[in-house]
């Protein structure tokens, strides 16, 4: 058997399993676990997202959570019934062209992506003149703006008050295909010569520039689908919680985000998947700490916060003793576990 050949044998093998695996968890799981779960898939979404343009294009973006917002809202008020429409328009009637619109969820989502994505354009033309900490302070701007925008557009967005009721269409199989989506889009796009342009801009702007690659077309290029996906991961985590309002997309939400690219590994698409999870499942599993406890040597009234106390305390261990991540901007792969050990050999006889 031809490496390729097996390979692509172990891939099958590992897709079954892992569904297998979801059907299972949604069979067995409660509401709670399977919140987490899924919570865990929007979260690769999102870190892939922002680690193609952090890790794979080497700018700083600190942009993430406002164009997570562009399309939670766009993607919502597209699936929102007439009726559910009118209950939330209290204040302010919504506007008339958007009334009555409603839409399959398939097609909002990528029309949540799109606009977020041009949304991305827009911002990514001026901004990504900047370097380095410009940069980062000009995206985290820009993302405040969007949400003061969201805030004060009554009578498109709702204002303060948010939208409720939204079509709860996240479900388990939905955000899961769409992180597999994402995944080998990602997988395919960094085994590309686009995905080489990408780490050659990285790593050295003026010897990319040099060997004839647009540098500011590939950074704007990067930036917008980072901000398709982030518009892509917004409508699923809406979509998930059926309420949204502008008070989500805070600067807190894009350091949740980037935290977990730092822990997985800036460059590396396995390190984004493995922390994303592990992200997600510790938060949830140290909530405990922040309700009273009575241990042996420690009893306390209840410390609010005391979670992320002992989560950042964790995430500096790691950061100290594993500066890349837990990866680097390394990737799992079956010839790689063949040479650690894990999986047989290739004999001699084999084609390669």
């Amino acid at each position: 058997m031809s490496k390729k050949t097996r390979n692509i044998l172990l891939t099958g093998l590992a897709i079954a399993l892992c569904a297998a695996l979801l059907w299972l968890a949604d069979r067995s799981l409660g509401n709670y676990a399977m919140r987490i779960l899924n919570l865990s898939a929007i979260y690769i979404v999102l870190s892939l997202s922002l680690n193609l343009v952090n890790g794979f294009t080497g700018l700083f973006s600190l942009g993430c959570a406002g164009f997570m917002a562009v399309g939670a809202y766009v993607s919502a008020l597209l699936t929102m019934s007439p009726e559910v429409k009118e209950m939330n328009y209290f204040l302010e009637p919504l506007a008339p062209w958007l009334q009555n619109l409603t839409v399959p969820f398939a097609l909002a989502l990528v029309a949540g992506g799109l606009c977020a994505a041009l949304a991305g354009l827009i911002v990514a033309i001026p901004v990504l003149r900047l370097r380095d900490d410009y940069l980062a302070i000009a995206t985290l701007g820009f993302a405040e703006i969007i949400r003061v925008v969201i805030t004060n557009l009554q009578g498109l967005t709702n204002g303060a008050q948010g939208l409720k009721n939204i079509p709860k269409y996240s479900t388990t199989w939905t955000v899961w295909g769409v992180a597999a989506l994402v995944v080998l889009f990602m997988a395919l796009l960094t085994r590309s010569s686009s995905g080489r342009q990408l780490k050659a801009v990285r790593d050295d702007e003026i010897a990319a520039e040099a060997m004839g690659v647009n540098v500011f077309k590939v950074k704007v290029t990067s930036f917008t689908i980072s901000s398709f996906l982030a518009g892509v991961g917004g409508a699923l985590l809406g979509h998930m919680i059926t309420t949204i309002d502008p008070k989500m997309f805070t600067f807190m939400l894009t350091f949740n985000i980037l935290l977990i690219v730092v822990l997985g590994g800036n460059g590396s698409i396995t390190g984004s998947v493995i922390a994303s999870i592990a992200v997600t499942v510790l938060m949830e599993a140290l909530r405990f700490l922040d309700e009273p406890l009575n241990l042996l040597f420690i009893k306390t009234q209840g410390l609010p916060g005391l979670r992320m106390v002992v989560f950042s305390a964790l995430l500096m261990l790691v950061v100290i003793f594993r500066q890349r991540g837990l990866m680097g901007d390394r990737e799992l792969s079956w010839d790689g576990l063949s040479k650690a050990g894990l999986l047989p050999r290739q004999r001699k006889g084999d084609k390669p």
